[in-house]
């Protein structure tokens, strides 16, 4: 089966699926851009069709997006759409990485092309007891397909698992700034709107607390229901029983980083029993295709109601 990710560059250890063109830290954007399959531009042209009977005719309102390297086609559109060329996705990070000490950490292409990411190390970290780290990093993503919006967002990452946190603090606090594709991306309006020292203290204020937080396994249990489950039904008649024995069983110290002070019994080790189980664990055609879930897809709304789930549980 083709791999998702067409293209992939990165830098340190080798990511989760796998795969990917190695880099060293501190290369330039232009390495970036050809190593991570960037070197490509989002080209359009007019829809046509061919009537029964008729002469080939144009399709008023829509047009295709195609790549300029291979002119394979990306999507049809409408005449509104306006497209994010994969080399800015890079350029955004330019003053970051020169000025603000931002380092490139992955960047690559989904999908034949069609949704574009990179990922930037912000410098930032915090350390919880049982020196357990977790850092922050800028993830710029979008699509040619009008499967997702341009987006900018911090996330973070927690590096002895590679689990995936949200930085979405609250219901009403999105840490993402989007642009849809009938608007024009402004990058230096999306760095002013992108506010990563209030977000994260009140991330970490959080984190902190599901770190300091005993849970009993009852507990545990009904968290998982209400995450993963049907809040209506029972644990043990969950029709999901088997995965939420298994996420149970990562929260009970099979999950990498378990046995750390800040995870052991706490809400801090049930969050990440389930990030784990989404990042690393989950069903998937393939580990690119867990990539899109975990990052883009489904399982990223999962990730955000657990952390949410886990809020309550610390308050």
């Amino acid at each position: 089966m083709a791999h998702e990710v067409q293209k992939m560059a990165y830098v340190g250890e080798v990511p989760w699926h796998g795969l990917g063109n190695k880099l060293t830290e501190g290369e330039p954007l232009e390495v970036w851009t050809v190593e991570a399959g960037f070197n490509f531009e989002v080209k359009e042209a007019p829809v046509h069709f061919f009537p029964i009977n008729g002469s080939m005719a144009k399709f008023d309102g829509q047009k295709v997006l195609y790549r300029s390297d291979s002119l394979s086609a990306l999507s049809v559109v409408t005449d509104r759409y306006k497209v994010v060329q994969p080399k800015q996705v890079l350029e955004f990070y330019r003053s970051l990485v020169e000025v603000q000490g931002y380092q490139l950490e992955s960047a690559g292409c989904l999908r034949g092309g069609r949704k574009i990411w990179a990922l930037a190390r912000t410098g930032v970290e915090e350390t919880l007891k049982g020196d357990d780290r977790i850092k922050a990093y800028l993830l710029l993503c979008t699509s040619f397909d009008s499967s997702l919006a341009t987006t900018a967002q911090y996330t973070a990452i927690r590096v002895v698992c590679a689990n995936t946190l949200s930085l979405a603090v609250n219901r009403d606090m999105d840490s993402a700034v989007r642009v849809c594709h009938t608007a024009t991306f402004d990058p230096n309006a999306v760095k002013q709107q992108l506010g990563l020292e209030s977000t994260w203290f009140t991330f970490m204020d959080q984190i902190r607390a599901m770190a300091n937080t005993r849970i009993r396994p009852a507990t545990a249990k009904k968290y998982l229901v209400n995450v993963l489950g049907d809040p209506e039904v029972p644990f043990e008649d969950q029709p999901r029983e088997k995965l939420l024995n298994n996420v149970f069983d990562l929260f009970s110290g099979k999950a990498i980083g378990s046995d750390l002070e800040s995870a052991k019994g706490t809400v801090f080790g049930l969050l990440n029993a389930v990030t784990e189980t989404v990042d690393h664990h989950a069903r998937a055609r393939s580990p690119d295709s867990r990539l899109n879930s975990a990052w883009f897809g489904p399982a990223a709304a999962v990730t955000a109601q657990a952390f949410h789930e886990a809020v309550k549980l610390a308050a």
